[in-house]
Formats: C-alpha cells, structure tokens, sequence
C-alpha cells in the first residue's frame, strides 16, 4: 500500500472530507473541512473524487516523505510548499517523486491549507467519514511525526484541465462579514441590543478553533431573559450568546446541543469559509442574510 510518512506534524494537522451529517441524533457532530470551497479545489486539481479525504493543516503547514511516487495539491491560505527543497506550484497538481519530502509552509495569509493527495486518503472511515474530529474523538488522530498515512488507490482519470482562475477563491478576510439569519432565541436579547447587533464591530478571538470562531471586543449582547434554557440542537453556523454577551459561530466540530441561547444563524456557504480563514485580531460584522 502507497503511504505517506508525517516527517513534521505541524501545530495542528488533521484528516478531513466533507464530514459525518445526519448523526446528530446519537451525539456525533458534523465535522468535516472548515474551508469547503478550498477542500473541494484541492481534489479536483487532482481529479479526485469529491469527497476524497486530505489534510487540514493549521498556520504552520506540515511535512511528509512519500514512500511511493504520486501526485498531491495544496490550496486554501497561501503559503510556500517545496519538494525536496525544490519551490513548486502552489494551487496547482504537482508530481511527489518516491523518496521525496513535501514541506508545506507556513500560512502567508488566512490560516488553513489544504494538501490532497492523488487517490485521496485511505485512512479508515468511521460512520462514513474519514474526518478528525477534535471533539468527539472521532476518526484518525492528529498527526504526529512518525505517523504513516496509507493512500486510497488513484482513478484512471487525468488531471483535469482547469484552466487559469482554477484558484480564483476569495483570500483570506481582511473583514469577516458574516449573513446572519435571526432566530430561534433573537427574543432572549433586548431590542436595543439586536438593534445594536447590525453596528457592532467584534473581533476574530485567540480562543477559535474548529469548534467555533470565538469574538472580542464589540458590543456584548444584553439578555432580556434571566435563567438558562434546557440544552437543545444546534446546528452548523449557529451563533451562540454565552454569559459574557459575545458571539460565538460554531464551526464543524460544534456540540450537536447547547444551552445558551442562539439569537442566529450564518448559512453555510462562502461566509462561513471565510470564517476558516480569519485570524485573531480581524474584525467581524454581521449582516442580516438576504
């Protein structure tokens, strides 16, 4: 079997695909890439399926030796990726000789990069997800150095010609602006703190991760309601008000329940792509969703 060795993990370097949905009802998130959209670019530069499994690196990249020839691609946030200490293409498919190590660097800008692999991943699936999430436990650990990542066997198809604007996808957020649809708990809030929620300028946390993107500063949310609400579901994009009034989105690996009120929801889509890719410090405003 074709593998791949983790000769540097990275500060944190998952396994990801389009993720687990529809198990919420037994406790198990969604999981799954945080950038969509550059997930999915990095496997068609290689012709692979859809939801074919790659690694979700965090602002440091990661290196790997591979112990058979293939073919791999690196998209999301910018960054320099070498072979053997050669510069080769980023958002583009590129050859990785037998031997040869890949370093992915560092982040130039945004925070995740994605590498595909030709064939994809071959970890083994875990209710038909071979995505790593982080609070669960579910799927394949975070890399470690000395792991061995086996790869599934790569179709006969070609690599696809995607011409010029193949990585045309949006960069990373110099503002976050994220569509907000309101509800089901808006009326836990004041109207003058709603009303103050459109003007508020938040920041991107130090405290983000996969779980969900955490804010700071803006103006916190007033509750108009005392006590706490029984936990109930949640979902993908929603926007949880802790006691401190500051939002927080929840993000792939979110707890499929929750007791604070959710006064709202991003759809998924590109805003909460760009979520992925805001580092701490840039500003967040919401909007309400068309």
């Amino acid at each position: 079997m074709t593998e791949l060795l983790v000769v540097r993990p990275g500060a944190l370097t998952t396994v990801q695909d389009r993720g687990r949905p529809g198990y919420a009802h037994l406790g198990v998130p969604r999981s799954g890439a945080l950038d969509t959209a550059a997930y999915a670019l990095a496997n068609r530069l290689l012709g692979n399926p859809p939801g074919a499994a790659a690694l979700e690196t965090t602002l440091d990249g990661v290196g790997l030796r591979a112990l058979a020839a293939t073919g791999v691609a690196v998209t999301g946030a910018p960054c320099e990726v070498r072979i053997s200490g050669r510069p080769v293409a980023w958002g583009a498919p590129v050859r990785l000789p037998a031997g040869a190590e890949l370093e992915v660097g560092r982040a130039e800008s945004g925070v995740r990069s994605y590498v595909a692999v030709r064939g994809g991943l071959g970890v083994p699936p875990v209710l038909g997800s071979r995505s790593t999430d982080l609070l669960s436990g579910l799927g394949p650990p975070v890399l470690s150095a000395g792991m061995l990542l086996p790869l599934a066997p790569a179709g006969p198809e070609p690599y696809p010609a995607l011409g010029a604007d193949a990585c045309g996808l949006p960069g990373a957020p110099s503002e976050l602006v994220l569509p907000l649809r309101p509800g089901p708990r808006a009326d836990w809030f004041t109207e003058a703190s709603l009303a103050g929620l459109w003007r508020a300028a938040f920041r991107v946390s130090a405290e983000s991760n996969r779980i969900g993107l955490r804010t700071e500063a803006g103006s916190a949310l007033v509750r108009a309601r005392v006590g706490e609400l029984p936990s109930e579901g949640m979902v993908l994009g929603a926007v949880q008000v802790p006691p401190d009034g500051l939002p927080v989105v929840f993000l792939a690996d979110h707890p499929v329940t929750g007791g604070y009120p959710v006064v709202g929801v991003v759809p998924p889509g590109p805003a909460l792509d760009a979520a992925a890719q805001a580092r701490p410090g840039v500003p967040v405003r919401f909007v309400r969703a068309g």
